[in-house]
C-alpha cells in the first residue's frame, strides 16, 4: 500500500475516508466543545470589567492593574509546554483535570481578594492552569483525520461564541454579582468542566498516548512542524493588530460609542460563519489541503489590506470584517487539526502546546507592533502592516507547499 507524503492526501489506493462524525466522535466533540467553551467564557467575561475593578483596589497602581491583566497569559505562555509534555507522558485526562483545579483555585482566590495582590495572584494561580495544548490533542485523539478540521471549526465556533455572549453579559452580570461574583462563576464552570471531563468525553486510547515516553519539545519543534507554529503566530498577530485598529475605527472615525461595538462584532461574526464552511468542506475533499490552506491566507491578507481603504465606511469595514473572520475562522481550525495530522502520537501534547506558546506570542507582539503602526502610520498604515505580515505567511506557506511536491 503507496502512502502519499505527509497530510498531501490520502492514501492511493484506500477507499475514501468517511467524511461525517462517528456516534464516538461526535459525543467527544461535544463533550469538549462544552469544556472549551464554558472556560472561556469565565476568561472573557472578565476581560470587559478587570481593569476598571482593579484600578479601583487598594494599593492599586498603573503598572499593578497591567500585571494583574496580563499575569494569566505569562503564565500560560511558561506552563503550556510543560503541560503538554506532561499530556503525552502520563494521558491527557489527569493532566487536563490538573489544569482544570488550578483554573478554580485561583478563581476562588479571585472571589476572595480585597487588594490588587490578591487578583494579580489569583491571576497567576488561573494561568497556571495550562491546558489549552492537551484539550486539542484530546479532540485529536478522539476524532479521525478526515473529520479533524470540522472538529477543530466547531471548537472555534464554541470559543467564538463564548467571546461574543461575554460582552453582551459582562457589563449587567457585573452589576449584579460584582467582580468577585464574576471568579466566584469561574470557579463554579471550572468544576462543570472537571464533570464533563470525565462524564461526557469517552476515554482516549491508552496507547501510545499514556505509556508515550517521547522526546519531547525537541521533536515539537523540527522543521516540519515549524511552518504550523510560525503559521499561528502569524494568525494572532494580526488578529490582535486588527482589533487594535477596527475599536478606534468604529469609535474616531466613524463615531460609534465603545458600548455600541459589541454589536458590530456580534453580526460580523454571525455572518462570517457560513462562508467558513466551503473552505472547511473543500479541504476535506481536497487532494493538495496547503493549497486550500494559502487560499484562506491569502483571504485573511487582502481583508486586512482593504480594511486599510475600507475602515472610513461603516458597512465597507464590516464587509471587509466578514472576510477576515471567515478566513480566520477557518485557519483557527485548520492549523491545529493539520498540526495533529502530521505530529507523532507521542509528541501530540508537545507539539500543541508549543502551538499554543506562538499563539500568545502572536497576540503580545501583534499589540505591540499595532500600537506603534497606529502612533507613526495611523489607521490604514496599521492595517495595511498587518496585511503585509499575513502576506508573509503566504509565501512561508507556498514553499512548504512546494516541498511536499519534491
Amino acid at each position: 500500500m503507496s502512502q502519499s507524503k505527509a497530510g498531501d492526501g490520502p492514501v492511493a489506493d484506500s477507499p475514501p475516508p468517511r467524511l461525517s462524525l462517528e456516534p464516538a466522535e461526535r459525543q467527544a466533540l461535544a463533550g469538549l466543545a462544552a469544556i472549551y467553551a464554558a472556560r472561556m467564557l469565565g476568561l472573557f467575561l472578565l476581560l470587559p470589567v478587570l481593569a476598571l475593578y482593579a484600578g479601583s483596589l487598594p494599593a492599586a497602581t498603573a503598572g499593578l492593574v497591567g500585571l494583574a491583566m496580563g499575569a494569566y497569559g505569562l503564565v500560560q505562555a511558561c506552563l503550556q509546554v510543560p503541560f503538554g509534555i506532561a499530556s503525552d507522558r502520563f494521558g491527557r485526562r489527569p493532566v487536563i483535570a490538573v489544569g482544570l483545579v488550578l483554573y478554580a483555585a485561583g478563581s476562588v482566590i479571585g472571589g476572595l481578594a480585597t487588594g490588587i495582590w490578591g487578583v494579580i495572584l489569583a491571576r497567576l494561580v488561573q494561568g497556571a492552569g495550562a491546558v489549552s495544548g492537551p484539550v486539542t490533542a484530546l479532540l485529536a485523539d478522539l476524532t479521525r483525520s478526515a473529520v479533524r478540521t470540522r472538529a477543530m471549526a466547531v471548537i472555534g465556533i464554541s470559543i467564538g461564541g463564548s467571546f461574543v455572549i461575554s460582552l453582551v453579559a459582562a457589563p449587567p452580570l457585573e452589576a449584579l454579582i460584582g467582580v468577585p461574583g464574576l471568579f466566584w462563576a469561574m470557579a463554579a464552570l471550572a468544576v462543570l468542566c472537571i464533570v464533563l471531563l470525565y462524564t461526557a468525553v469517552p476515554r482516549p486510547p491508552a496507547a501510545p498516548i499514556a505509556k508515550a515516553r517521547g522526546p519531547g519539545l525537541a521533536a515539537a519543534l523540527t522543521t516540519q512542524l515549524l511552518p504550523y507554529h510560525f503559521g499561528v503566530f502569524v494568525l494572532n498577530f494580526v488578529l490582535t493588530a486588527a482589533f487594535v485598529g477596527v475599536p478606534h475605527a468604529l469609535r474616531d472615525v466613524l463615531g460609534i460609542g465603545l458600548q455600541e461595538h459589541w454589536k458590530t462584532y456580534l453580526w460580523v461574526f454571525l455572518a462570517s460563519v457560513p462562508p467558513t464552511i466551503p473552505f472547511v468542506l473543500f479541504t476535506e475533499r481536497s487532494k493538495s489541503p496547503w493549497r486550500v490552506l494559502r487560499l484562506g491566507v491569502l483571504l485573511l491578507a487582502l481583508s486586512l489590506l482593504a480594511l486599510a481603504f475600507a475602515h472610513r465606511g461603516y458597512w465597507t469595514l464590516c464587509a471587509s470584517l466578514v472576510g477576515f473572520f471567515a478566513a480566520f475562522n477557518y485557519l483557527e481550525a485548520r492549523l491545529p487539526a493539520r498540526l495533529s495530522q502530521v505530529a507523532p502520537a507521542a509528541i501530540r501534547g508537545a507539539a500543541l502546546s508549543v502551538f499554543a506558546v506562538a499563539q500568545t506570542l502572536g497576540a503580545g507582539a501583534g499589540g505591540f507592533a499595532a500600537s506603534v503602526l497606529r502612533g507613526q502610520l495611523g489607521l490604514s498604515g496599521l492595517f495595511i502592516g498587518a496585511a503585509a505580515v499575513a502576506a508573509s505567511w503566504w509565501l512561508v506557506a507556498g514553499v512548504a507547499t512546494a516541498a511536499k511536491r519534491e
